[in-house]
């Protein structure tokens, strides 16, 4: 499909998945609160029936803080209206698993969506890491519950024929997770393997960007795939997790060709991931201050119009690729 064409398709999709007012925030002053204050619009995460803000805070940079910038960043995180909280048993070896058990989840956890992942690939391994993870989080019951970063068929097919997926099932059943789902930002070929192989998930999170629509794309290869089956989305790597910034490593910044400022800014890679029909955008703060800035940027956030989202992407078109996405193989 012609990339124009395929970006208009989505626009009736993003309203579809919107519940407080997210397409007139700009002209919103005060959003809609629940026990803890202030609450962040919400969006429908899949066939799910649950509501989840439209922001939420990566577990990998929590865990990377001090402690004492953490805690603030948890914070300024609830107080505007963010309850949507990622992480993973492999961030820090458990690390951001303990710092959330520590500083969130004691305080918050009635108000609050808490997920994490796993990369097992057998499933006494997986079962392993469902309750060290719920120890560590504190928690008897996760609301998600993920396979972490499948990369391939092949290794799709690996976690099936261990039981990975089973004991997911399993979990489900038995209460330990509300929900279970998966995730990945190699190739798009690993997530429709697992559509193809298995019916089972209720939400999946993968790269979501400007850049991802010219090279080896997640948006146009699966994210249609994902609404027609009623599995939520939530978005990661919306600045490319550093690549936006000429980075080629983990959340870092670089010399490579920048896509931010040169291109195009901060806002607008942000709020053109916002104005496709995604759940959560998981952002990953350096800081406190980077955190308050996307709840700043929820907060005015207005739907882009078809035509300025096929600008943006024509902007940053020439440079995508691996210089940009380097995760991607």
């Amino acid at each position: 499909m012609d990339r124009r064409i395929f970006m208009k398709s989505l626009t009736g999709l993003t309203a579809g998945v919107m519940l407080t007012n997210s397409s007139d925030s700009a002209q919103q002053t005060v959003l809609p609160g629940d026990k803890l204050g202030k609450l962040l619009p919400t969006r429908k995460l899949g066939k799910t029936g649950e509501a989840v803000t439209m922001l939420g805070v990566g577990g990998w940079h929590i865990g990377r803080m001090n402690e004492k910038e953490a805690q603030k960043t948890i914070e300024i995180a609830i107080k505007g209206g963010v309850r949507f909280f990622d992480s993973a048993e492999s961030y820090q070896d458990g690390g951001s698993e303990s710092r959330l058990g520590k500083l969130l989840v004691p305080k918050y956890r009635d108000q609050i969506f808490i997920m994490t992942k796993s990369a097992a690939r057998d499933a006494g391994t997986a079962k392993q890491h469902l309750d060290a993870s719920r120890k560590r989080l504190k928690t008897d019951q996760l609301d998600l519950w993920q396979v972490h970063n499948v990369t391939s068929a092949q290794d799709v097919d690996q976690c099936i024929q261990n039981g990975v997926f089973d004991v997911m099932q399993e979990a489900k059943a038995i209460g330990k997770t509300r929900y279970i789902g998966f995730t990945g930002h190699t190739q798009p070929s690993a997530h429709l393997r697992l559509l193809d192989q298995s019916g089972i998930f209720d939400v999946c999170q993968m790269p979501v960007n400007v850049a991802d629509l010219s090279y080896k794309s997640f948006v146009r290869e699966i994210l249609p795939k994902l609404i027609d089956r009623g599995i939520g989305i939530l978005a990661m790597k919306t600045l490319a997790n550093g690549g936006f910034f000429g980075g080629s490593e983990h959340g870092e910044h670089g010399n490579r060709p920048k896509v931010v400022p040169n291109r195009i800014t901060i806002a607008e890679a942000i709020n053109f991931v916002w104005s496709l029909p995604i759940s959560t955008l998981i952002s990953g703060p350096d800081d406190a201050a980077q955190m308050q800035e996307k709840i700043d940027l929820a907060e005015s956030f207005s739907v882009m119009d078809e035509s300025t989202r096929q600008t943006l992407v024509e902007q940053v078109a020439d440079i995508a690729g691996q210089n940009v996405e380097f995760y991607k193989a």
